[in-house]
């Protein structure tokens, strides 16, 4: 993508004024992108995005630039802008690659950019068909459907020298269903690490059809209820919650400047002892796995929770410096445009002992969050606020009516010493996932969980 000698000649000149580590990331990125709207394609979209982004430490500070383009003379002009902004001796006399050995964690079989687009057409158009059969009141389904291709190059003043490829594909189907002035939707899709194998695997008809029924429930749902209830959050997507409340506090973008409630924890009790966690970007074919990180380490399994006590943080290689600890191989970002930070990969609650049909029996009345939509958490103070996409009464041990406008708030530690049950029904989803660094591709996911209490926020009836 670029040769040694020119990577290496634009890091010494990042070096010229002091730095004390440099580091060139190359980014060479296939997009293809469609959009289905009432069985049409409204949008097409295919591109390449190809970019250079040069990055340089001076103890624990930094300064981040990029450039589209790789001629060597500019190349080598705008690392030494960079480190203008830096006043040093030059230390650095030279750089000695290692190469390290490519990495195949995550083999693809169809790579989704040779599939000629009448067939990813078709595969939107019969989801899209058999979420609209699904019900009279469904009056629009939007389905999205996109992939990409994107090879890196990261080298640094170590002597690091990586490539790698990292290959996504991802199928999204919104349902709208109508009646008498109201409108509900629901959304179901689903990501992957594959190629365009994934669909030998999935079926999009039942992704439209599951779209629709939580639309047509919710629909006809009644008012959620509020006030203070024992909760249960399903599998799968339910891990948007840790995620949000707990995994993004987790990591060291956070914890080094002590804007976590999570930040000088370590070893420390942090949830109910039924709980244990992990970020694992090594998972062959998973959403947010890679081979390595976008700093060019190896991804890892990282344990961040072991029966309530908290093991470990996400961290990047500026936050390792500020925290005195090792990196994890977690610092990732959205593109070349964005300097790297400490960020998820697929972070999961773990399989406990218990089962579902026992968590609903042991609550007279509560909650049952089969689907979460969206919400926001202040990572300073814990504190969240997630909408319900799909919920559920539970009366004297059974799921009951369904109920929409459910929102659930509360902090994250107080939730994860709450929870009391977690069951042995693992599932995983996938989204993305918005910080600093900006909007990469995250898994998600967690066993069903039995919470003793969270705040429900309902609404009236219109």
């Amino acid at each position: 993508m670029l040769n040694k000698q020119v990577v290496h000649d634009v890091l010494m000149a990042a070096m010229s004024t002091g730095g004390d580590f440099a580091e060139v990331f190359v980014e060479d990125r296939f997009n293809n992108s469609l959009e289905m709207i009432k069985g049409k394609v409204e949008k097409s979209l295919s591109g390449r995005d190809y970019g250079i982004g040069i990055r340089i430490f001076q103890g624990h500070n930094s300064v981040y630039t990029y450039t589209c383009s790789n001629e060597k003379a500019h190349l080598i002009q705008v690392a030494k802008k960079a480190a203008a902004a830096l006043k040093g001796i030059p230390s650095q006399t030279g750089v000695d690659f290692y190469v390290e050995a490519p990495l195949n964690l995550h083999p693809v079989k169809v790579v989704p950019k040779d599939v000629d687009k009448s067939i990813k057409v078709e595969l939107m158009r019969k989801g899209s068909l058999a979420a609209s059969a699904y019900d009279k009141s469904i009056n629009q389904v939007v389905v999205t459907y996109l992939d990409y291709v994107q090879n890196v190059l990261i080298a640094n003043t170590e002597g690091k020298f990586v490539e790698d490829q990292r290959t996504r594909t991802r199928y999204v189907i919104n349902a709208v269903a109508q009646a008498e002035g109201k409108m509900q939707n629901g959304s179901i899709g689903k990501g992957s690490g594959k190629g365009f194998e994934l669909y030998d695997e999935i079926d999009v008809e039942a992704i439209g059809r599951e779209a629709s029924r939580i639309a047509t429930t919710m629909l006809h749902a009644k008012a959620s209820p509020s006030g203070k209830f024992p909760v249960v959050l399903d599998n799968k997507f339910g891990g948007v919650i840790f995620h949000e409340a707990c995994g993004h506090g987790l990591e060291a973008t956070s914890v080094a400047k002590g804007n976590s409630v999570y930040a000088g924890k370590l070893g420390e009790k942090i949830a109910s002892e039924v709980v244990s966690a992990v970020d694992d970007g090594t998972i062959p074919n998973e959403w947010g796995s890679a081979n390595y990180d976008d700093e060019g380490t190896p991804t890892k399994r990282n344990l961040l929770i072991e029966n309530g006590i908290l093991k470990g943080y996400m961290i990047d290689k500026l936050n390792a410096r500020r925290m005195n600890m090792d990196i994890t191989g977690s610092s990732r970002r959205q593109s070349y445009k964005f300097a790297p930070t400490s960020r998820m990969t697929n972070t999961y609650i773990l399989n406990g002992t218990s089962k579902f049909d026992d968590m609903i029996a042991s609550i007279d009345y509560g909650l049952y969050a089969k689907y979460l939509g969206g919400g926001s958490v202040n990572t300073v103070t814990g504190e969240f606020n997630f909408a319900v996409q799909e919920a559920y009464l539970i009366e004297n041990g059974k799921i009951t009516a369904p109920v929409k406008g459910a929102t659930l708030i509360g902090t994250g530690l107080e939730v994860l010493n709450k929870i009391e049950m977690v069951s042995d029904n693992f599932d995983s989803g996938e989204g993305m996932c918005g910080s600093v660094s900006g909007s990469i591709p995250a898994g998600l996911g967690q066993p069903a969980l039995k919470v003793s209490e969270i705040t429900v926020g309902g609404r009236e009836e219109a």
